[in-house]
């Protein structure tokens, strides 16, 4: 199975050098810094205490997804359209693409945009990147995907690579899920840089998360999606299992960089106006993230 990681960043990084530490032929296609250094010294992938020199190939062109069997797409959600049709021309007919993104909707973006087999996916792993094709595993690593033409070798081979995978019918509701958790972190941890732990040790901290779920959770509902009842007991357990983490959207404001806030707190506000359903918590994190993120002066 050949794989092509579009958008290598700490998520993409994290999963192809498992997967080419296991053997399998990997490509990474990323920002030059990265590149330039996993093709100098190869990926190094920081597990704990171990620090893994993974040997694969690197390249910023998006020619790399060629003649792969499985690309894995990470890119950010506003880039989904617009990089989706780029490397369409270079991909096998019958490529199975799995949507490792944040937020609910880039499946059916991508595959509008494109065609072919797009596979939802919920990624539940804690990464960063440390330095230039340096990422650092922070937690967890396992996927639930939806069914496609290939989910039997992709569990098998994921699997030997130290990756767990489940595939399931309802990927979809496992993403509502994902973005519920999101919304409670994302924007608190962007707005303060705080890690989770001390987010929620903060006073009235939880109180907002469970604001944030409860109106999640109505919109999720109300658009037909399955939600565990124990919902708020879990988003606000997740602080104890990764402390030190510190949300993606917090790594991009550190760095200067759009966010992925209209895909995650933003799109619960869209969906609860279109389906007359009040989600202030929401809009109110939302808006501070963009004016975080907008330019100064």
């Amino acid at each position: 199975m050949k794989i092509a990681v579009m958008g290598a960043g700490s998520v993409g990084c994290y999963y192809g050098g498992m997967l080419a530490r296991a053997g399998l032929p990997v490509t990474l296609i990323g920002r030059s810094q990265h590149v330039d250094a996993v093709n100098e010294r190869g990926l190094l992938l920081e597990i704990g205490t171990d620090r893994i020199p993974v040997p694969m190939a690197a390249t910023t062109e998006i020619e790399g997804v060629a003649g792969a069997d499985v690309v894995l797409f990470c890119v950010k959600s506003g880039d989904t359209e617009a990089v989706g049709r780029a490397m369409a021309p270079h991909l096998r007919p019958d490529v199975t693409i799995l949507c490792l993104q944040n937020g609910v909707d880039n499946p059916d973006r991508l595959r509008a945009a494109i065609g072919g087999e797009v596979v939802p996916v919920a990624v539940y792993v804690a990464t960063g990147m440390a330095g230039p094709g340096h990422v650092r595993h922070h937690g967890r690593g396992d996927l639930v995907i939806g069914p496609s033409r290939r989910d039997a070798e992709i569990v098998a081979r994921f699997g030997a690579a130290g990756i767990p995978t489940t595939v399931s019918a309802n990927a979809i509701d496992a993403l509502w899920a994902k973005l519920i958790v999101n919304c409670a972190y994302n924007a608190l941890s962007a707005l303060t840089q705080w890690p989770y732990g001390r987010l929620l040790a903060m006073e009235g901290v939880a109180d907002v998360m469970r604001d944030v779920v409860g109106e999640c959770v109505a919109v999720a509902r109300a658009s037909g999606v399955t939600v565990a009842p124990e919902i708020e007991q879990s988003v606000l357990g997740l602080a104890a299992t990764m402390p030190g983490q510190k949300s993606s959207t917090a790594q991009d404001i550190a760095l200067g960089k759009p966010t992925e806030i209209d895909h995650l707190n933003g799109l619960v506000m869209r969906r609860g106006a279109a389906l007359g359903i009040p989600t202030p918590a929401n809009r109110v994190l939302h808006t501070l993230v963009k004016a975080a993120e907008a330019p100064r002066g």
